[in-house]
């Protein structure tokens, strides 16, 4: 069977409710504005996250800082590459640098629905069914090796992603906020994997891949990691409520008409080209946006420039989007279109 595991506790409570938390960014009609103590507090978390993690992932800052900016925007990561090369190492070291309730999953074929979301199991003393929690109900939920269980069971994260709730036996309860699933997966051309349903890989944020490290890193790493990992000494340098002030903070980042307009005109191009048969979805235009806005405070701007949409748009896009037999024929991928649809689109002149 597969298994869960809890990598740390809180004192706090599963937060279990019967009504949904509205997502970051939701419900706010006011125009985002972020101050100089918010951009200070965004800025002083990240440079500790970041120090804790690089510390443990070698040689890859921009990875480490693509993850950050997925926790800051309230998204959920996608990490996909070939075994060994530290994805559930990225996964568990996120978790670990924050004192919040941590549950990994071990995805395999066997491993059952209910096995993430909870099941209602009948107490014969009491006589009433009482629900167990899944391992959903954390903080951090750290989904190893994805894509080996079967899509029935991929497929009961798709509530909790979206709207941050499981509904089981008609009740509905609430997720904790901050809550984020950092999904591990191989490419789909190993063996025992399942493709992610398209509704599933759409609610990733964004999908990143660690590559092999650099010559110089791997060597650091045989040195580092040799005799012990740096894992086991990490310790926690934020908590859950610093992070829900960070993800509040972010969602105030200004971004002009003219940045709105340059994402939606990016995903509308997707939806019209022919290199691809499926395009972007109007929740990839609200990650876009989202991420953009976290990666600008990251960089200690309290407004969205067309760089930050153009440095994310491949993470946020690319494994939203289905490519056409053509382009699969070529051997392109969808990065490959994404890189065509950022020089076909017009940057806007004005970023404010």
């Amino acid at each position: 069977m597969g298994t869960t595991t809890e990598d740390s506790v809180t004192t706090t409570d599963t937060g279990l409710g019967t009504t949904a938390s509205p997502g970051p960014g939701a419900g706010s009609g006011a125009t985002p504005t972020t101050g100089a103590a918010d951009l200070g507090l965004i800025h002083d978390v990240a440079e500790r996250l970041m120090g804790a993690m690089t510390s443990v992932i070698e040689g890859k800052p921009e990875v480490v800082r693509t993850t950050i900016t997925v926790l800051f925007a309230g998204g959920h990561l996608l990490i996909e590459d070939v075994p060994g090369v530290g994805k559930t190492m990225l996964a568990k070291t996120l978790a670990r640098s924050i004192d919040a309730t941590v549950r990994r999953i071990q995805f395999t074929p066997d491993l059952l629905p209910s096995d993430v979301t909870g099941v209602s199991i009948f107490n014969q003393d009491a006589r009433r069914f009482e629900f167990r929690p899944g391992a959903i109900f954390a903080n951090v939920v750290v989904g190893d090796e994805i894509n080996r269980a079967s899509p029935k069971t991929q497929s009961a994260l798709l509530e909790s992603m979206e709207e941050r709730q499981v509904t089981v036996d008609g009740t509905t309860y609430t997720l904790q906020a901050p809550f984020i699933v950092m999904a591990t997966q191989n490419p789909i051309e190993m063996e025992g994997t399942y493709p992610l349903p398209e509704a599933q890989r759409d609610r990733f944020m964004a999908r990143i891949s660690m590559g092999y490290p650099a010559p110089s890193a791997e060597l650091d790493l045989l040195e580092s990691h040799g005799s012990s990992s740096p894992l086991d000494a990490l310790t926690p340098v934020t908590d859950a409520d610093t992070i829900n002030r960070v993800v509040h903070a972010v969602s105030q980042v200004h971004a002009s008409p003219a940045i709105r307009q340059y994402i939606v005109d990016l995903v509308t191009r997707s939806r019209a080209t022919t290199a691809l048969r499926l395009g972007a979805s109007p929740r990839a235009a609200l990650h876009l946006l989202r991420a953009s806005r976290a990666y600008a405070a990251l960089e200690g701007r309290d407004h969205v420039i067309p760089d930050d949409v153009q440095v994310l748009a491949g993470p946020v896009l690319a494994h939203r989007l289905m490519p056409s037999s053509e382009t699969q024929l070529a051997r392109r991928t969808t990065a490959e279109v994404v890189t065509d649809l950022l020089r076909q689109v017009p940057v806007p002149p004005s970023a404010r």
